[in-house]
C-alpha cells in the first residue's frame, strides 16, 4: 500500500507476524540489500584517505604526524555529519535520502581525483580529505531507516548485517588499493574505479527502495532521544567498539609504516585483513546478542579487547611485527563483535523504557522504534568521534616516543571504563529487601530487566 506520487509505504507493522510473513519480510529484505550497497560505498569513500596516504611517499612532503592529522579530520567530519543524516530519513524518506546521499559521494571522489599529485599543499589535501567525511554519514541514515523496517525480534541480525555490509567497504577499498599498488597503478586509478560505482548505487536505490510514511517528519524524536541518559551511556560504549574499528582502520597502515618500517605495498598486504574480519563478524555480534543478551556479550567483549590491547603493548615493546599484526587483527574482530552487540542493545533499552512507562502493544512498539531510531544516529556520531581520538592518540604517541605504545595504554584504560559502565548500568543486580523481609536481587538501570538488552 503506497502513498500516491512516490514510493511511499503508508502501512507498515512488522510486529504483526501475518503481515511480516506475507508482505513485510520480502520488502524489508529488499530495502536492506540496497541500503547496504549504498552504505558500503559510503564507508569506502569515508576511509578513502586511509588508503591514499599509503600512496603519498616523500615526494608529497607529508610527515607521519601530518597524515594522522589528515585522517583525524576526515574521521571528525564523518562523525559530525551522522547527526543531520539521521534526521534526513524522517524529513525526506529512507529511499529518497539514500539516493541523495549516494550521489553526494561524487563530490569528495572527484575532488580527490583533481588534487592527488605531488606539489599539492597540505591545506588542500586537508580540505579535500574533509569532504570525504560525508561518506561516514551514510551509516547513520541507513541504520535509522532499516531499524524501522524490521521487528524487534529481528533487529540484532538486521542491524548487524546492515552495518557489517557497510563496514566491509573499509577492507574492500584497501583490497582494491592493494591490487592497484601491486600493478604499479596510481591513486587516480583507485578513484576512477569508484565513480561509476557511486552512480550505480544511486540508480539502484531509486529503482528498488521504499520510503516509510510512518517515520516521516518525526524530527522531534531526536530531541527526545537526546534527553535520554541511555543515549549517552550507549554512546560511550560505542566509542569503545566502533570508535576502535574506524580509528584502527584509518591508522593501521600508518602504524605499520611508522613503527615497523613497512613499505606501502607491505602495509597494504596487512591492513585489509582486520577490517574485513571485523566487518564480517558484526552480524554475528548481533545474532549472539539476540540469543544471549547484548549487555552480556558487550561486557565480555570489552574484557577480550583489553586483553588484546595489553598483548599489543607487549608486541610493540618486543618489536615483534608478526605478533603485533596477528593481535591487531584479533582486536579488529572483537571490535566488530562489540559493534553488533551494542547496537542490538539500543532497541531493547527503549522498548523496556516504553514498558516502564506503562505502554503496551503497538503503542509500546512505536515508542521504542521512534526513540531507538533517533538515538542510533546520535550514538553513531559520538561513536565515530572515538575514531578521531584514536588517530590523535597515535599522532601524539608517535610525536612523543616514535611508537604507538602510549596510545595503546590509553585505549586499554578506556576499555576498562567501558567494562565498568556496562556492568554497572545494565548488568549489576544489587541486593534489595522485599516487604516480607526476604533479600532479593533487582537489576538497576531504569528498569532494564529483559534479557534482550
Amino acid at each position: 500500500m503506497t502513498v500516491p506520487g512516490g514510493r511511499w509505504i503508508a502501512y507498515w507493522d512488522p510486529e504483526d507476524e501475518t503481515f511480516w510473513r506475507e508482505t513485510g519480510e520480502r520488502t524489508a529484505r529488499r530495502n536492506l540489500f540496497f541500503s547496504v550497497l549504498s552504505e558500503h560505498i559510503g564507508f569506502s569513500v569515508w576511509t578513502l584517505w586511509s588508503v591514499l596516504v599509503l600512496f603519498m611517499g616523500p615526494e608529497y612532503g607529508l610527515t607521519p604526524a601530518d597524515k594522522f592529522l589528515l585522517t583525524s579530520a576526515v574521521t571528525l567530519v564523518g562523525a559530525v555529519v551522522r547527526v543531520p543524516y539521521t534526521f534526513a530519513v524522517a524529513v525526506f524518506g529512507g529511499r529518497n535520502w539514500t539516493i541523495a546521499s549516494a550521489g553526494l559521494l561524487l563530490v569528495p571522489t572527484v575532488a580527490a581525483f583533481a588534487v592527488m599529485e605531488p606539489g599539492t599543499s597540505f591545506s588542500t589535501f586537508l580540505l579535500v580529505g574533509m569532504l570525504a567525511g560525508i561518506g561516514g554519514g551514510n551509516f547513520a541514515s541507513s541504520m535509522t531507516n532499516i531499524n524501522a523496517f524490521f521487528p524487534l525480534r529481528k533487529k540484532g541480525w538486521a542491524l548487524g548485517l546492515n552495518a557489517g555490509g557497510g563496514n566491509i567497504g573499509v577492507p574492500v577499498i584497501q583490497l582494491v588499493a592493494l591490487a592497484i599498488i601491486g600493478a604499479s597503478g596510481g591513486p587516480r586509478v583507485l578513484l576512477g574505479v569508484y565513480i561509476p560505482l557511486i552512480l550505480a548505487a544511486a540508480v539502484l536505490a531509486a529503482c528498488f527502495m521504499d520510503n516509510l510514511a510512518s517515520v516521516r517528519n518525526d524530527t522531534g524524536a531526536a530531541k527526545d532521544a537526546a534527553r535520554q541518559a541511555h543515549t549517552w551511556i550507549m554512546s560511550v560504549l560505542y566509542v569503545g567498539t566502533f570508535g576502535s574499528f574506524i580509528g584502527y582502520s584509518f591508522a593501521f597502515g600508518q602504524v605499520l609504516q611508522s613503527q615497523f618500517g613497512r613499505t606501502p605495498l607491505q602495509a597494504a598486504y596487512l591492513t585489509f585483513i582486520g577490517p574485513l574480519l571485523g566487518s564480517l563478524v558484526r552480524p554475528l555480534g548481533g545474532r549472539l546478542a539476540d540469543r544471549y543478551g547484548g549487555a552480556r556479550i558487550t561486557l565480555w567483549n570489552f574484557v577480550a579487547m583489553a586483553a588484546a590491547t595489553a598483548a599489543l603493548v607487549a608486541a610493540g615493546l618486543a618489536e615483534s611485527l608478526g605478533l603485533f599484526a596477528a593481535v591487531f587483527v584479533v582486536l579488529f574482530v572483537l571490535s566488530g563483535l562489540g559493534n553488533g552487540s551494542t547496537f542490538k542493545m539500543i532497541p531493547g533499552i527503549f522498548q523496556n523504557k516504553a514498558l516502564d512507562k506503562g505502554l503496551t502493544g503497538e503503542e509500546a512498539v512505536a515508542y521504542g522504534r521512534r526513540l531507538s531510531g533517533a538515538s542510533m544516529g546520535l550514538i553513531g556520531a559520538v561513536g565515530a568521534l572515538g575514531g578521531v581520538a584514536v588517530n590523535l592518540a597515535f599522532r601524539q604517541s608517535f610525536l612523543s616516543s616514535g611508537s604507538g605504545t602510549g596510545a595503546f595504554v590509553a585505549f586499554l584504560a578506556f576499555y576498562a571504563v567501558c567494562f565498568a559502565v556496562t556492568w554497572a548500568v545494565y548488568l549489576r543486580r544489587p541486593a534489595v529487601r522485599t516487604p516480607d523481609g526476604a533479600v532479593g536481587r533487582e537489576r538497576v538501570g531504569a528498569g532494564l530487566r529483559h534479557a534482550e538488552v
